[in-house]
């Protein structure tokens, strides 16, 4: 690849549909690679990058240098590959491909695989003491379920990725396991019974320590999030989203778990939790605009209740999603506690399009494009909360095109 624009539209052209995890093992065999990186693996249905970017912040306060993979992106392919926060850069993205562009279009590699890849390879490179690995979708059979863990983290699972990972929330759990490693210990979230089940069996096949997440104790407060969390009290977040407080324990509980390989000090922990979220996890874009990326009815369900909470002027949502998302559920739950709701689409190849609302089209309206619908929103409404969700890739979509509409 010549430049790094060539590498995005060569992106563009492989298909999740051909995915064949052992198609990408032969490739590693073929070029003889390993991850040699103590690394925390993080797979959930929602909170994934939010824990992550959590325990990233923590470490590196304690003065770690650490490395994440981590997905899907907003502005740029190069987020998804950093070292201490810092991006890989565009000349390391082309010298990496290019050394196996040749292996890449042999295996015929999806994105995401030559994705895991370039970031493993970079992380090899750059030697963090410690990477912290999200995956793309699932466990077992996912691209980043390369290498033995130190921790496996299971944040949350509900129904997602069904075509994929199963079709009951105990399938999807055990998919999940398949990141659970011999002896490494587990930790999980607050899960319902089936799901805490079939993770318990892998955790107990693996020989593994399991944990869970205590529960915690939250105060409202006007302008951030303050809670308890043993041992400590009075930890605070730079959010509003009472949702984040549960990745925000997660990352607490693996820093406990990992002590003694790994240590931090309560200062760490307090630095770490006041970071900004990430991109699009309820975020004020300004006094007008929220963006929030959840994709699936557990995710908005979090974010109404955070929404009531927050939230004392009507809130007019615009949605859009993927296809293969559970819309009707989504838009259920959204209708009950918006002031208004209005469908649009974006340009994508998974996108809903307006043919696939046709049972909503009657009772709220439709924009073939996002940009118009956020101006005649912003009209309708001035002194009104616009909300826009549905799906994280939309919701970066929107994001940048409201930043760059900023003064």
């Amino acid at each position: 690849m010549q430049s790094i624009s060539d590498l995005r539209a060569f992106f563009t052209t492989r298909d999740l549909s051909s995915y064949d995890r052992a198609n990408f093992d032969r490739f590693l065999k073929a070029i003889r690679f390993s991850f040699g990186i103590p690394a925390i693996h993080i797979t959930g249905t929602n909170g994934k990058g939010s824990t992550l970017n959590y325990l990233k912040s923590i470490y590196m306060h304690a003065g770690y240098k650490v490395g994440t993979f981590m997905s899907p992106y907003f502005a740029s392919m190069n987020e998804m590959i950093a070292v201490d926060g810092q991006p890989i850069s565009d000349d390391d993205v082309l010298r990496l491909f290019n050394a196996q562009e040749e292996n890449f279009l042999k295996f015929q590699l999806t994105s995401f695989e030559i994705q895991t890849y370039l970031a493993f390879a970079y992380l090899n490179e750059q030697k963090p003491d410690l990477a912290i690995i999200e995956v793309g979708m699932g466990g077992y059979l996912d691209a980043t379920n390369i290498f033995t863990n130190i921790l496996a983290i299971i944040t949350s699972v509900a129904l997602e990725h069904t075509n994929y990972l199963g079709k009951s929330v105990s399938e999807i759990a055990k998919s999940k396991s398949g990141i659970i490693k011999d002896r490494a210990p587990v930790l999980v979230g607050q899960l319902d019974e089936s799901a805490m089940y079939a993770i318990k069996e892998t955790a107990k096949e693996c020989r593994s320590p399991f944990f869970i997440v205590d529960d915690y104790h939250n105060d409202k407060a006007e302008d951030d999030i303050t809670f308890d969390y043993r041992p400590y009290h009075g930890l605070k977040l730079n959010t509003k989203a009472k949702y984040q407080i549960k990745n925000a324990c997660l990352a607490i509980e693996a820093t406990k778990i990992l002590a003694g390989t790994f240590n931090v000090a309560e200062e760490d922990i307090r630095h770490g939790l006041a970071i900004h979220p990430l991109a699009a996890r309820y975020e004020r874009i300004n006094e007008h605009f929220l963006v929030d990326g959840a994709h699936n009815p557990e995710a908005i369900d979090n974010l109404i209740a955070t929404m009531l909470e927050t939230e004392a002027k009507p809130v007019h949502v615009l949605f859009a999603a993927f296809r293969d998302k559970n819309h009707s559920a989504m838009l259920t739950s959204l209708s009950r506690d918006a002031a208004s709701l209005t469908l649009t689409t974006f340009h994508h190849k998974r996108a809903r399009t307006k043919e696939e609302y046709f049972l909503y089209l009657e009772e709220y309206p439709f924009y073939d494009e996002y940009c118009l619908a956020i101006k005649e929103l912003r009209e309708k409404y001035p002194q009104d909360i616009i909300l826009i969700t549905g799906s994280l890739y939309f919701a970066s979509l929107v994001r940048h095109y409201l930043l760059e509409l900023q003064p």
